[in-house]
């Protein structure tokens, strides 16, 4: 089972991905990847909504239930969502303890900001293990937008900046969104712990993106994504052969049902 102290250990790049459900999570796992992240990204990629922004404490808290149901050997990373954390200390941390004790998650991550940095601290220092992000943070989505950060270079040096006082705070590894690649890179050489780079190129520990994404089931994924497969296809393929088979008569055949002989003999059954 991979845990945060093998993260801070790795010697190869970290894999990294979303999952919100048991068996998608059992398919990562045997792949092989790192960790799961049960991202709040779920309000995007499974639930419906326009942002991240509507997604709530218990629709994480039941998705990554399932995930650590179905995933034994990866870390399972909880994503806090908007206004979970930072706003009262005493819910941030009965939120955030919640993803440990009810969920089975082994971490939480924070879109970290300067009023997350004591958070982290608070945390960490009651045993609850925190992923810190920065850059593109999607629940500051109607400040930032979703346009890369970073760029310029005041706004750079908050980004190195926040990274870096979360690592101080305790954070065992920090996510890089869609920020430059030089800049993650630099970043990355700074801290002693893992950086986790989705959109901020290939000079981070280790890599995350969105399972919808990978598996070609996203219509409109990010510029810093790329499909692996193409599961949109396939699912279209089969569902429209599974209506055709029962339209036509095909589906189910004789050998998808069985009788009973002991009922021939019924004259009626009511």
């Amino acid at each position: 089972m991979t845990t945060v102290r093998d993260l801070r250990d790795a010697d190869e790049p970290i894999t990294m991905l979303t999952a919100y459900d048991a068996v998608t999570a059992e398919l990562v796992a045997r792949a092989g990847v790192d960790v799961i992240l049960v991202g709040d990204s779920m309000g995007n990629a499974v639930l419906g909504y326009d942002s991240t922004l509507p997604v709530t404490v218990d629709e994480v808290a039941s998705r990554t239930a399932a995930v650590a149901r179905g995933a034994d050997e990866p870390l399972v990373v909880a994503d806090m969502p908007f206004l979970s954390v930072g706003v009262e200390e005493a819910d941030s941390i009965d939120n955030a303890g919640r993803m440990l004790k009810e969920a089975g998650a082994e971490a939480v991550k924070i879109e970290s900001n300067e009023h997350t940095v004591e958070l982290t601290d608070q945390l960490t220092a009651l045993g609850i293990p925190v992923m810190a992000h920065v850059g593109l943070t999607p629940q500051s989505v109607n400040q930032t937008g979703y346009a890369r950060q970073g760029t310029e270079p005041e706004e750079a040096r908050e980004i190195a900046r926040l990274a870096r006082e979360h690592e101080r705070a305790g954070a065992f590894a920090c996510v890089l969104e869609h920020i430059p690649s030089n800049l993650a890179a630099e970043i990355t050489d700074e801290l002693s712990i893992p950086t986790m780079g989705i959109g901020a190129g290939p000079a981070c520990d280790g890599q995350v993106l969105v399972i919808t994404d990978v598996l070609g089931l996203s219509e409109h994924p990010p510029p810093f994504a790329e499909a692996f497969g193409d599961a949109r296809g396939e699912i279209e393929s089969a569902v429209a052969e599974y209506a055709e088979a029962v339209e036509s008569g095909r589906f189910p055949a004789e050998e998808h049902g069985h009788e009973a002989p002991e009922l021939d003999d019924l004259d009626e059954l009511y």
